[in-house]
Formats: C-alpha cells, sequence, structure tokens
C-alpha cells in the first residue's frame, strides 16, 4: 500500500491559488517564483532551511540546499502530529490550521471520550490539567479526578491534579481552552500551574486555544483539504465505561463519525496502541481496517522484533505498523544511522511503516533524548533531523512521518519527489 501524493485544496486559512499564475517568495532570496495555476501555495518558514544549515557537510546537506527556491505543495509524506505543538497548543483549531498550512497532507486527533460518550480531540483523556486551563476553572476543577492541589514546599510534596475528559461533558470541555502540554510542579496557585512550558517551546500561540469536538475535527480537516489519521486512545477509566460501553462500542463510534461525514475510507488511517482495536477494524468495518495502523512503543525484545511476530501480525490482518522511530533505527560499526533487524523483519513481512515523531526532543546536540535512544551516539545538531528523515524514508522505507512542525517533513517530501 502506497500513500497517495496530493495537492488537496486548502479553503479559508490558506491562500488558495486558483484560475491564474502568481507568485511566491524564495524564503532564501526573498525573490518571487511563479506558482502554477491551481496549486495550493505551503508556507514553510524559516525552520526547514535553519536545518538544513545546521547539518553536518555532505550530499545530502547539497541535496536540500538545491531544492530551496522550489515551491512545496502538501504531501501525505508530511503527517502533522497533534497539528503543529512545537509552536501552538496542541488538538486545538489554531495547532492544527498550522499543520495544513505547512503541507501536512494528513493531520491526527487523538480521540478521547467524555462523561456524555461524546468524542473529543486530546491526546490522553487524563490530560485536560496540562493541556487546558481546567484546574483555573473553579467549578470543573472541582470535577476533577484529582482537583488541583498546590504545592508544599515545606515537605517537598509537588502539585498535584488529574483531569480527565470522562469527569466533564461536551459541553463543559467546549468551554475550556487548549494551552501548551505542561505544568509548573512547584506551583501553590492553580494560575501558576498552567505554566511550565519548555523553553523551546512558546506561549505566544496559546491565548486562544480552541478545543474541538471529533466530529469538528473531521469538518475542519474536510475544509482544510488534508486527510485523517485519528488514534483511539487507551482509556485509564474501565471499561465498558458506566456499565455499558464497550472498548469495541468506543471504536465502532470513531469510525462512524466518518461514515456520517461522508469521508471515504481511503482518507483515513485509524491507529492505536492496542492490537484488539486494529483486529476490530480490520474485521469488523475492512473498509477503514484496509490502512488500519498498530502503533508500538514497546522495547526491542526478541519476542518482538522477529520475523515470526512480524508475520503474525501480518496474519492477523495488521496491514501497517507505527513504531515510535527509534526502534527502527540503529548505528553501524562505523556511528552511521541504518535501518534496525526489527525495520528490516517488519518490511520483509510486507508491513508498511510510519514513523513517529520527528520535532519533537527539542534541541538535538546532547543526543535528541527518548526519541533517538537508539542512535543517541550520532545526534549532536539539530540538523540531524535531516539525516533521521532521510535514513526512514530512503533505507527503512517508511511510508509516512509524523512530525510536531510538519515544515520540515514537507520540505523533504517535496525536495526528494515522495
Amino acid at each position: 500500500m502506497k500513500l497517495a501524493f496530493t495537492l488537496p485544496l486548502i479553503i479559508g486559512s490558506l491562500a488558495v491559488l486558483s484560475g491564474c499564475t502568481t507568485t511566491g517568495i524564495n524564503a532564501n532570496t526573498n525573490q518571487a517564483a511563479p506558482v502554477e495555476s491551481g496549486q495550493t501555495l505551503v508556507q514553510l518558514g524559516p525552520r526547514p532551511y535553519f536545518l538544513i544549515n545546521d547539518m553536518d557537510a555532505g550530499e545530502l546537506k547539497n541535496t536540500l540546499q538545491a531544492c530551496a527556491s522550489k515551491l512545496s505543495a502538501p504531501s501525505d509524506f508530511s503527517i502533522a502530529h497533534r497539528g503543529a505543538p512545537l509552536q501552538f497548543p496542541e488538538h486545538t483549531r489554531q495547532s492544527y490550521v498550522a499543520a495544513a498550512r505547512m503541507g501536512a497532507g494528513i493531520v491526527e486527533c487523538d480521540v478521547a471520550f467524555t462523561k456524555d460518550r461524546e468524542l473529543v480531540c486530546r491526546h490522553a483523556q487524563n490530560d485536560l490539567h496540562t493541556t487546558t486551563n481546567i484546574v483555573a476553572v473553579p467549578e470543573l476543577n472541582a470535577k476533577c479526578t484529582q482537583p488541583f492541589v498546590p504545592a508544599d514546599p515545606a515537605t517537598d510534596r509537588p502539585a498535584q491534579a488529574e483531569c480527565r475528559t470522562s469527569d466533564i461533558t461536551l459541553a463543559e470541555f467546549k468551554s475550556l481552552r487548549g494551552k501548551m502540554d505542561a505544568f509548573d510542579p512547584e506551583a501553590t496557585t492553580p494560575e501558576a500551574y498552567l505554566g511550565g512550558t519548555a523553553d523551546w517551546r512558546t506561549d505566544l500561540y496559546s491565548t486562544r486555544g480552541t478545543l474541538l469536538s471529533h466530529r469538528e475535527s473531521i469538518e475542519l480537516f474536510k475544509e482544510l483539504g488534508v486527510k485523517f489519521t485519528p488514534e483511539l486512545k487507551t482509556p485509564v477509566v474501565d471499561m465498558p465505561y458506566s456499565g455499558g460501553y464497550s472498548q469495541q462500542d468506543y471504536a465502532r463510534q470513531m469510525i462512524n463519525e466518518y461514515i456520517e461525514a461522508g469521508v471515504s475510507p481511503e482518507d483515513v488511517w485509524p491507529q492505536s496502541f492496542l492490537l484488539d482495536d486494529v483486529i476490530f477494524w480490520v474485521n469488523q468495518m475492512p473498509e477503514f481496517g484496509r490502512q488500519a495502523v498498530f502503533l508500538d512503543e514497546k522495547p526491542n525484545e526478541p519476542n518482538n522484533v522477529s520475523m515470526v511476530y512480524m508475520e503474525n501480525l501480518v496474519q492477523q490482518g495488521v496491514p501497517i505498523l507505527a513504531p515510535a522511530l527509534w526502534k527502527m533505527l540503529t548505528l553501524d560499526d562505523k556511528q552511521k544511522i541504518v535501518p534496525s533487524e526489527y525495520a528490516i523483519n517488519a518490511k520483509a513481512a510486507g508491513l508498511d511503516l510510519i514513523a513517529w515523531t520527528v520535532e519533537r526532543s527539542g534541541p538535538l546536540n546532547n543526543g535528541g533524548g527518548w526519541y533517538h535512544q537508539s542512535i543517541t551516539d550520532a545526534i549532536n545538531n539539530d540538523g540531524d533531523t535531516f539525516t533521521v528523515i532521510d535514513v526512514l524514508a530512503q533505507d527503512v522505507g517508511v511510508i509516512g512521518i509524523f512530525s510536531d512542525w510538519p515544515a520540515t517533513t514537507t520540505y523533504y517530501a517535496n525536495c526528494m519527489g515522495l
């Protein structure tokens, strides 16, 4: 299976160029360059060029530099992870629009459910205390599983809170404001608890984070002309929920909202970390199961790296495997980044692969952290982002890459003709 390369019509939030030839601005020269009639103008901004300039000298850097004057089009290889959360509050309207503006062909809504069993876009069922202003809204904070408790400096007890989507109704959820995913463990007030944003992110765009239901995300993505990759989040409450809402009900409800919205199954890549969810879609909703994605972040061990394991996934009907990027990469004896045994066996078994997540680790001068744990010794500058993308695309052969800042992956996809 291959992801189609598309030029979607992005309406309203993006500049749409139809019926005429106009000009775009080359990010390096500031000179106008022609844009073909009917082509959507993607706005990459300065970051891809900054990363290229930071790369080690070599053939890849030369190739990417040679594409600097090339205008970019949207690409399904570029998948927006929670929107564009490097700078915008994740899973908000603003974050999604930014991702589409940067040429992401596919955008993710992580799907959780509310107290009244409505589906909403949130990375986890229990992250409202770090991704919204809920603890600073007294009447909703009181409904949290763990309402805000201030830090106690005398005992070194950190601030505490846990607020779940299932603690509140859809209407209450929609009244919240999205913010950067962070908290201040030393906070003694709810307002201070909302801080803690990493210094390599920003709160400049956190003032109007508009939360969306899953249905609203579908309509927005249709309007933006992007495709869909919803992730069914693993519940933190016991299932069946309230005695009657089963995991299969939850999995079916998510797909049904695409059916009701008239979305083609070819435009949807449903995801889950639970293999049972993927198998359910494959067997019970096969039109959507053909592009179901099994997410994997488990440590690489013999029992889940072997060819036998990969072939078993294929036999169960899994079409796409999406591991954390470090699982698919390793270093050879020359400290060069190469495909891991995991990636080699997965491809040999016939599984398509999607990688996550680039641009999520902050500055890469100290090895890249969790997302680069298998290749730490080869990661020492921000330009290595492109090196990782290149190995994933050319050597591993992934069909798409999730990014917290899609412009970078969009640039690469256009330069390489993906």
